[in-house]
């Protein structure tokens, strides 16, 4: 399973989602659907965006979690 820990590392920067949406140019509805974790299909140009305007790795906002252990 791959989760997506924006929330987490923009809340840790103290980076609101309207900001990363005025730094992305990404609209905000796109921005909090990747910060609540809803989305299923994950666009590289959107993570390529988030990564440059937060100066961080693509692994600092994606986790990956083995089948086997998210079942728990």
């Amino acid at each position: 399973m791959i989760k997506l820990k924006l929330d987490k590392y923009i809340d840790k920067k103290q980076i609101t989602r309207y900001e990363l949406a005025k730094r992305t140019g990404i609209t905000y509805h796109i921005v909090d659907k990747y910060y609540k974790n809803a989305v299923v299909r994950y666009d590289s140009y959107i993570l390529d965006k988030f990564c440059a305007a937060l100066d961080c790795d693509v692994a600092d906002i994606i986790e990956y979690i083995p089948d086997d252990l998210a079942l728990r």
